[in-house]
């Protein structure tokens, strides 16, 4: 994981999507441990107070529990509820603004759509020759 410390957003915040991050690649596993706040917190020179709210916050969403005197592990169900909680987020943040750009240009949903399957296929091909 990597912290960046220009990135605007609290750093809890900061703490929790690499956590959320490691999941989805599959550096955390269900069921598996997730680093202390005393880790996090020497790892990125920040106050164990500020890891442990970022931990807590995915406590809160069910994404990580804790075993009572052994740490925070992840959840069985973890890597579908960031999905779900990311998809949503990402259709807030730029579907909306998307469709709401398309409109003010004139573009119909069938053409709006035909350019998210285009740029869609056009990185899927870049992908595959990388």
């Amino acid at each position: 994981m990597r912290f960046d410390y220009s990135e605007s957003g609290a750093l809890y915040l900061q703490i929790a999507k690499m956590l959320e991050d490691g999941i989805l690649q599959g550096i955390y596993l269900p069921g598996e441990a997730v680093p202390s706040t005393n880790e996090l917190a020497r790892e990125y020179s920040i106050n164990p107070a500020t890891a442990a709210k970022g931990i807590n916050l995915l406590v809160e969403q069910e994404i990580l529990y804790k075993k009572r005197g052994i740490g925070m592990f992840v959840a069985s169900d973890a890597p579908q509820r960031i999905q779900t909680k990311r998809q949503g987020l990402f259709y807030d943040s730029y579907i909306v603004e998307v469709v709401q750009e398309g409109l003010r240009l004139g573009l119909s949903a069938q053409q709006m759509n035909q350019m998210i399957e285009k740029a869609a296929q056009q990185l899927q091909d870049k992908e595959g020759k990388a």
